[in-house]
């Protein structure tokens, strides 16, 4: 479900904040969907409960899930969170872009690398 990197410098219960909201986002998890139990999420990652715990609730007060009792947890409806999403990548890729420019990379580069993504999810 969510892939943690050791050697990031986030902590951990942000890269699974990071990772269930890109899930959202790109369709991957739909409204309505269940998301794992504290409990099992732990488990598959070998991380201690508490650590998803911290990341359901940050998640459930940004509106990305809600939590039913006795139910478990589930994922809202998400055009607004997937907005806020997208424009927080705009925003990283504005100032990437402008660093970019600024150490001499041309417009026509950057527009070649995007073409050459051509929708591919790769990172660095």
């Amino acid at each position: 479900m969510v892939h943690l990197d050791y050697r990031d410098a986030r902590p951990i219960y942000v890269q699974i904040l990071d990772g269930i909201r890109e899930q959202i986002a790109t369709g991957v998890l739909q409204a309505g969907d269940k998301l794992p139990s504290v409990r099992e999420l732990a488990g598959m990652l070998a991380i201690n409960p508490n650590t998803i715990q911290r990341s359901y609730r940050q998640l459930e007060a940004d509106g990305w899930i809600a939590t039913v009792p006795g139910k478990g947890c589930f994922v809202c409806q998400t055009e607004e969170n997937a907005r806020r999403e997208q424009e927080k990548w705009y925003c990283a890729f504005d100032t990437a872009t402008a660093s970019l420019i600024a150490l001499g990379v041309t417009k026509e580069s950057l527009t070649q690398r995007i073409i050459d993504m051509g929708g591919k999810n790769e990172q660095c």
